[in-house]
């Protein structure tokens, strides 16, 4: 399986990076260049909803691994490909969500892991700082999100936001 990693390895030239608005309801973006083709693209993070493992009745969002994986391989270039993590919302008040966006992370990982992508982790502040005007808030920054993406990249759903997409442009930007 090395042989096979190395020799394709060779014919890739360029990088992806592939950015993860991490949680149930988030993206995947990818920004990039491969053999001299500008690529770039988002999907919404694969869910299905199902009854609550709790005693509670209520629904909750899960990860599709096999579908997130496959999203993931896709963009997978063998030593051409990076993975920008949007750290998840952790906030006591918001336990729920909370919790939401740690399963979605880990299904994230072991996704990464098992497909060998490296990855590194951002704060939202980071990313927006660079790519949204300087002083929104709240729903203003998912609007602003979901406007600059579609200004740059017209050919991209955007929906429901563009930080996927944004978070890869950012990557690529910085030239991590």
């Amino acid at each position: 399986m090395r042989r096979v990693k190395e020799e394709s390895t060779m014919l890739i030239s360029g990088k992806i990076y592939i950015g993860i608005d991490n949680g149930v309801s988030g993206t995947i973006g990818w920004s990039g260049n491969l053999n001299g083709n500008p690529c770039f693209g988002q999907v919404s993070m694969p869910v299905r909803k199902e009854l609550s493992y709790t005693k509670e009745k209520k629904n909750i969002s899960r990860v599709l691994f096999s579908e997130l994986k496959q999203i993931l391989f896709a963009w997978n270039y063998l030593g051409s490909t990076l993975a920008v993590i949007e750290r998840p919302m952790i906030n006591p008040g918001r336990f729920t969500a909370s919790l939401s966006a740690i399963r979605c992370l880990e299904s994230t990982l072991i996704a990464l892991e098992e497909l060998e992508i490296p990855h590194q982790y951002i704060d939202s502040k980071q990313w927006q700082s660079v790519m949204l005007p300087k002083g929104l808030k709240g729903d203003q920054l998912k609007k602003a999100s979901l406007d600059i993406g579609r200004r740059l990249f017209p050919s991209v759903n955007c929906k429901p936001d563009a930080d996927g997409i944004l978070i890869a442009e950012w990557a690529r930007r910085t030239g991590l």
